[in-house]
């Protein structure tokens, strides 16, 4: 399949300093921050500072260095956060289906809470 990144979504703004962001943890690959609208007391989210549209494009097209660090970058933040006693969930979207809002790979850490089921029977 081929993956279509548009340059000008918000977090490739967020990347190149054009929009602000409350960081929690940046690395060479890597950039976690706050969500604006947390839907839990935490919510950080995690993306890769190469351009990829979704998590197979990045699975599939990143190199071993990115892939380990944004995996390392997600734990980090678990860590930093506190989150191992209580629980937390990782939530990625992809395409319309998955209602993906940013078609920029993002991972969403949601904690601090409990978050209910993941989804009800259609």
């Amino acid at each position: 399949m081929a993956y279509t990144y548009d340059p000008k979504n918000i977090f490739a703004k967020i990347l190149t300093g054009e929009i602000p962001n409350k960081t929690v943890l940046e690395t060479e690959h890597t950039l976690a921050f706050r969500d604006i609208y947390p839907q839990a007391p935490v919510h950080v989210l995690v993306i890769p500072k190469g351009a990829y549209v979704c998590y197979d494009h990045f699975a599939q097209e990143a190199s071993d260095a990115e892939i380990l660090d944004f995996n390392r970058v997600i734990g980090e933040v678990c860590r930093m956060e506190g989150l191992e006693a209580g629980g937390y969930r990782l939530i990625s979207n992809a395409g319309r289906d998955g209602v993906q809002e940013v078609p920029h790979l993002h991972v969403h850490i949601l904690a601090g809470r409990p978050l209910g089921r993941m989804l009800e029977k259609a």
